[in-house]
């Protein structure tokens, strides 16, 4: 080769040289690359993930037998309130000392007088009429006797007239003894004495008649008397129980109208509440007897007579007092209820704490009628139970759901009788929308008795 193709090579080495280091830095970048790829596609290390348990409260379900109280609400009334009136007129004349409202009247007291002068004088005019007509009648009867006693005298005297009439004038008709004008004679006595008997008969006759008309005269006058009298008692009015004077519109000098209401008297020896009950709640609850006697009437003559707890709701210590279930005042379709009356005498009426207050008219009261016993029933949490009447139970650590029946709903609890075993673990903690079969941890609770 010459000389000159040597020189052109040397001086073309550079770029040659240039392009190879490009090549290998780029295959050197390649490997590299391909090696940082490499080592991330190393799986990262393993993380242990476990199942966390949820806490939550639990109950031992266990059968008891639980005896039912209805509540009910009423007002406290007395007994009776007895609106008193003047039954005649006139101007009163006196008025009870403690005639006011408020006070108590005791029994038999004088309440009020009415002006007697002119009711005093028409009974003594009462009393002279029966007197006379009284009389009267005594008259009579001894009148009846002695013309009784006459008419016999009369029908004997009769009788003999009639023999010797008969006598002369047989022996004038056949003997010609005697002459006419004696007959005569003796038939004008005859007659004479047969007229005064039937006279006397007929008066005798009459007496029954007449004795009656008086003895009416005698019974009307002394109608008229006691009602002359009546009408003086009544001037004087007296309490007919021991009461509560309630309202009182009379005052002395005023003048009274008979009809017209003076006072109201209450009778606070028996209160009586009369308590609305749901008509369901009654059909199940309340106590009758069992094959007793309606005594002939379609209406609850069984109730029994049990002991109920009464409570003012005004008062929140929680004191109550007892009173006794009475009777059935009333069915109701219109409000499904059934009305029953709870009475309480005034003795219990009056047993307080020392700084509370006596039941008395007017109190709102909240009244518990003990019912029937619900047996063999589990006792829950009310909020145990879900409005689906579904709970949640706890079986091995695990969450599960029972459908059950609720028999009854009380206060802050609910009665199960259906859908739980004995023993059950039933969850009292709220849980929203839990899943089925959740791991548990498990605090027990006491399982809470209502309140009496």
């Amino acid at each position: 080769m010459s000389a000159d193709n040597n020189d052109k090579i040397v001086k073309t080495d550079p770029k040659v040289a240039r392009r190879i280091v490009i090549c290998l830095m780029t295959l050197l970048a390649g490997l590299a690359g391909m090696a940082a790829l490499a080592s991330l596609k190393k799986p990262p290390a393993e993380i242990e993930v476990g199942e966390r348990p949820v806490k939550v409260e639990v109950v031992e379900a266990r059968r008891i037998d639980h005896p039912v109280s209805i509540t009910g609400y009423g007002e406290a009334r007395a007994i009776r309130d007895v609106v008193i009136s003047p039954e005649v007129s006139g101007k009163v004349t006196q008025v009870h000392p403690r005639l006011d409202v408020g006070e108590i009247i005791e029994s038999g007291s004088l309440l009020f007088a009415v002006d007697d002068r002119n009711y005093r004088a028409a009974s003594s005019e009462a009393e002279a009429v029966v007197g006379q007509l009284t009389l009267v009648v005594q008259r009579l009867e001894q009148q009846q006797k002695i013309d009784e006693d006459r008419l016999k005298n009369l029908e004997r005297s009769r009788e003999l007239a009639r023999a010797e009439f008969e006598r002369i004038q047989l022996l004038f008709e056949q003997d010609s003894v005697g002459t006419r004008s004696g007959v005569e004679q003796a038939e004008r006595a005859f007659n004479a004495a047969d007229d005064q008997a039937a006279q006397m008969a007929q008066a005798v006759t009459l007496y029954p008649i007449r004795l009656e008309e008086a003895k009416s005269q005698l019974a009307s006058a002394q109608a008229r008397l006691s009602l002359a009298r009546a009408n003086l008692a009544r001037c004087r009015v007296k309490a007919p129980f021991a009461g509560r004077v309630k309202a009182a519109t009379l005052e002395a000098g005023q003048f009274a109208v008979a009809g017209q209401p003076a006072l109201t008297l209450a009778d606070d020896s028996t209160l009586e509440i009369e308590v609305p009950l749901d008509s369901q709640d009654a059909r199940r609850w309340l106590r009758f007897e069992e094959g007793a006697e309606t005594e002939g009437s379609a209406w609850f003559s069984r109730l029994v007579p049990v002991s109920c707890r009464i409570f003012w709701t005004e008062d929140k210590q929680g004191h109550f007092w007892e009173g006794t279930l009475h009777r059935v005042v009333k069915f109701d379709q219109k409000t499904r209820t059934l009305t029953v009356a709870v009475r309480i005498d005034a003795e219990s009426a009056g047993k307080s704490r020392p700084e509370g207050l006596p039941l008395v008219e007017g109190m709102f009261c909240a009244v518990k009628i003990p019912g029937r016993v619900l047996t063999g029933v589990f006792r829950l949490p009310r909020q145990a139970v879900s409005f689906e009447n579904t709970v949640y139970v706890a079986r091995e650590d695990r969450l599960h759901t029972v459908d059950v029946e609720v028999a009854r709903l009380e206060g802050n609890f609910a009665f199960v009788d259906r859908g739980l075993q004995d023993g059950a673990l039933v969850v009292t903690t709220r849980l929203v929308d839990p899943l089925e079969n959740t791991l548990l941890e498990i605090t027990r609770r006491q399982n809470e008795r209502p309140p009496s």
